[in-house]
């Protein structure tokens, strides 16, 4: 058997299944990209919850597998070399469950190389200009009188739909016919924009046709309605 022991995340954490894949997550919108993955790629793995309301991302024991705190964190028991790998940031995690499975990657090195492009798009505008904007609309930032920064992030939300938009124009997916980790990377945060931060209707998305309907595609993958609900809040 897998012995993880030497990773103190496990004393907090313990895995039941130390072969498979130990997912630390929540269902957000970074954390669900890797349940996602791993769900349509069928990859064995164990998910484990991070309550942030019990602070258990400032756990030593979460730190000790990701010191800046932040969900999803993996440790794969049959990692390069048949060693153990941790690893944290979703984005690489969705690269390596790509590179590990052979799945949800371009086999040409151009069209590779445009996902990955597509992914660091995600990572560097719609994650965090999304998250800024929900911060200014739902949550404590909703009582601040000047609306200013609010406004600042929608109109940077829209410029970011728009460009998405364009390029999904005549497109199934992001890479064209080909789901990849581009769309497995940008589609939670769509959802959770017009979903849970309520903000369809401030950053007009009814203007996004093509976003609309691949955002609708997305959610109908039985890969993806898995996905969404791991690791499962406690009822």
């Amino acid at each position: 058997m897998t012995d993880l022991s030497d990773f103190a995340i496990t004393k907090k954490w313990p895995a039941a299944h130390p072969d498979r894949l130990q997912l630390y997550s929540l269902p957000t919108p970074n954390g669900v990209k890797v349940s996602i993955a791993l769900e349509e790629t069928g990859l064995a793995y164990e998910p484990h919850l991070v309550r942030f309301d019990a602070n258990d991302q400032m756990s030593p024991e979460f730190l000790s597998l990701n010191p800046n705190n932040k969900i999803p964190a993996i440790i794969d028991p049959n990692g390069p070399g048949g060693r153990p790998l941790a690893l944290f940031e979703s984005g690489a995690i969705l690269v390596y469950i790509a590179g590990k499975t052979g799945q949800l990657m371009p086999a040409d090195d151009a069209a590779r190389y445009e996902t990955l492009q597509w992914v660091m798009f995600q990572m560097g505008g719609i994650g965090p200009m999304f998250g800024q904007l929900g911060f200014f609309h739902k949550f404590a930032g909703k009582d601040y009188e000047d609306k200013r920064p609010r406004d600042r992030y929608v109109a940077e939300s829209r410029r970011l739909l728009a460009v998405l938009d364009k390029h999904l124009e005549g497109r199934r997916w992001i890479m064209g016919d080909e789901y990849t980790i581009a769309d497995i990377a940008s589609f939670p945060w769509i959802r959770n924009l017009v979903g849970f931060y309520e903000a369809g209707g401030l950053v007009g998305f009814d203007d996004f046709a093509n976003v609309k309907r691949v955002l609708a595609a997305f959610l109908e993958r039985p890969a993806v309605v898995r996905g969404l609900d791991v690791p499962k809040r406690p009822a």
